[in-house]
């Protein structure tokens, strides 16, 4: 992150804001978290995860937590072409925004 440059910095944040919008249009979601990693061997680039949060998202996967998801029970998972519905409808907003 402290490597971007200004105008590179000022993109990020215009393109976190404008994809937050999109979510909350598309998904509803109460808000969005963003998350930053470069730790795995081979991703030294600036990596984010830009997470909706669901309305009656438990307490328990909130915040940090949310990543508590990642691996729970395939049935509650989105299936690949409910995947491209949501992309469609997001590149839409993203467009139209």
């Amino acid at each position: 992150m402290a490597e971007l440059t200004d105008a590179e910095a000022a993109g990020l944040g215009l393109w976190q804001v404008r994809l937050s919008r999109a979510l909350a249009e598309v998904t509803g979601c109460a808000k969005t978290y963003v998350a930053q990693f470069a730790e795995a061997e081979g991703f030294a680039h600036v990596h984010f995860h830009v997470v909706p949060r669901s309305p009656d998202q438990p307490e328990e996967l909130r915040g940090p937590r949310v990543f508590g998801l990642l691996g729970k029970d395939a049935a509650a998972a989105v299936g690949p072409e409910e995947m491209d519905r949501l992309a469609l409808r997001l590149r839409a907003a993203l467009a139209a925004g």
